[in-house]
């Protein structure tokens, strides 16, 4: 089969099934650029996004046996990349403890400040810092507002992917802006 940009993922995922590495590599250009805004969103560093989205297509492509071509590729492949959003949470929450546990003092964080910065560089701080506030929420919250915000996904599709209801990720929606809102507000009155 030739692999071309008219190509459904429906197609090329069935095709990927069966071992064609190019019709996976189309689905990887394809959905590439939308995951990685997830992941880098979930995650909120840049280095570690592209690890974990590497490791998205890595399990993605191992575990195409299971995937229902019925189905959507879209919804199947951000689960994957939900998942591993949060194991990577998990090795990282293992990793601070270990490290509070054996260092002899915390290490400090490191925030900085736009003050005295040129417009551009205020903005760059502004994103980081809510780069920073994402990335510091609740998985409960933080996975809502990636799925609808960044990922551009109904209330309802990420209900389906999340296990709850549209009801339910409205209401984690609200609750997420609010806490973005308080952090904001607390780095904004600090700096």
């Amino acid at each position: 089969m030739t692999v071309g940009d008219g190509d459904t993922d429906a197609q090329l995922a069935a095709s990927a099934k069966q071992g064609n590495r190019a019709a996976f590599d189309g689905l990887v250009r394809r959905h590439k650029d939308p995951i990685y805004r997830f992941v880098r969103r979930y995650i909120g560093q840049p280095d570690d996004a592209y690890d974990v989205l590497q490791n998205c297509f890595i399990a993605a492509w191992e575990g195409l046996s299971r995937y229902d071509t019925g189905r959507p590729f879209s919804p199947w492949l951000r689960v994957i990349a939900l998942n591993k959003c949060r194991d990577f949470g998990r090795r990282q929450t293992v990793r601070r403890l270990f490290l509070k546990a054996f260092a002899n003092e915390p290490v400090p964080e490191v925030i900085t400040s736009p003050n005295g910065a040129d417009d551009a560089e205020a903005d760059t701080a502004k994103l980081a810092a809510l780069d920073r506030a994402i990335a510091d929420l609740p998985p409960l919250y933080k996975e809502p507002l990636l799925l609808t915000v960044v990922s551009g996904l109904s209330h309802q599709e990420a209900a389906q992917i999340l296990g709850t209801t549209s009801k339910g990720v409205e209401m984690r929606l609200y609750r997420a802006r609010r806490r973005i809102q308080q952090t904001m507000n607390i780095k904004e009155g600090e700096g």
